[in-house]
């Protein structure tokens, strides 16, 4: 009896989606002796991998100098939420190539959305059509 054979597998819907490059910020609790907190990681998605487990996907932060890595599992009961900071322009899948970088180095640029960029370049169209048309009939008043 395996993952695949329990049926339908139900994933966070706390969790957007996300793609090596995301910078986020991934809170998770965490038990220490008697009590349980909640903890927060800002970094960057080096790897997403989905599979019949429901996948998991690995983030990295540098601190005091240090690289740190931590794979969450997409199903984890101790995953609060994550938020995607900003997404990150990357040609690769897995970018296991960040890790030999200084932090300089690592730094990414940052991921245009095509479609907020239409739907803004399409609203300011609207208004100055808008604009145009109300020029025309005040110069037909006159």
């Amino acid at each position: 009896m395996g993952v695949n054979s329990t049926g339908q597998i139900k994933l966070n819907s706390d969790i957007p989606q996300l793609r090596p490059g995301d910078t986020v910020r991934v809170s998770f609790k965490v038990k220490e002796a008697n009590r349980e907190r909640v903890q927060t990681l800002l970094g960057l998605v080096v790897r997403v991998r989905r599979g019949g487990g429901g996948g998991n996907f690995t983030v990295r932060r540098v601190t005091y100098g240090v690289g740190v890595e931590h794979t969450f599992p997409f199903l984890s009961p101790f995953l609060e939420g994550v938020e995607v900071v900003r997404h990150g322009k990357v040609r690769r899948a897995k970018l296991y190539y960040i890790r030999r970088l200084s932090a300089r180095e690592a730094r990414l640029k940052e991921r245009r959305e095509r479609i907020a960029e239409k739907f803004v370049e399409g609203a300011g169209a609207e208004e100055a059509e808008t604009e145009r048309v109300a020029a025309e009939e005040a110069e037909k008043v006159e």
